[in-house]
């Protein structure tokens, strides 16, 4: 029972390998091979989740990133297939700037930045990374943004106001 529930979940997300790479250790025999696999992975529906594993095989250390992708999965609040609002996330040296686009704009985006807006299912932003250029902390700096990001409703909370006069009466 339980592998069949777990097959279904394999099914409904989709995963994506960001970098790929190989590492050499140097003992008295030569050189021992080891891998570490960065992979993104997301329903598209809103829900993305990241995932970094080693292991001295190709597809173990893929699989260990899947895993640990799929543990990590975290809701985005996606509104038109875009981002609710403006967003830059930090990790370190990184900074990823995410602004919402018009309908039909597409990603614009870069390697890492956009196969996590494609995993989550975000059809629509801009976006700039900048600082450092390693993928690792490109997208933990873009999963710090989507930390920072708010839904209307949780503005309107915090604002103490109602939707009708954020957006005003008239919204066309």
């Amino acid at each position: 029972m339980r592998k069949e529930s777990k097959k279904e979940d394999n099914k409904e997300f989709t995963e994506k390998l960001i970098k790929l790479n190989r590492v050499a250790k140097v003992v008295k025999g030569g050189r021992r091979f080891s891998f570490s696999a960065l992979v993104v992975a997301g329903d598209g529906k809103g829900r993305v989740g990241y995932g970094f594993g080693k292991a001295n095989d190709v597809s173990e250390a893929i699989r260990k990133a899947v895993d640990r992708a799929k543990r990590s999965l975290r809701e985005v609040p996606i509104k038109n297939n875009t981002l609710p609002h403006e967003i830059i996330g930090q990790f370190k040296s990184a900074n990823v700037v995410l602004k919402p686009a018009a309908h039909g704009t597409g990603i614009i985006a870069g390697g890492a930045v956009r196969a996590v807006m494609e995993a989550a299912g975000v059809r629509d932003v801009l976006s700039k990374s900048l600082g450092a250029r390693n993928s690792i902390n490109v997208i933990k700096a873009v999963f710090d943004g989507f930390d920072n990001l708010m839904t209307v409703s949780e503005i309107t909370k915090g604002r103490g106001k109602t939707m009708k006069e954020i957006w005003g009466a008239n919204n066309g």
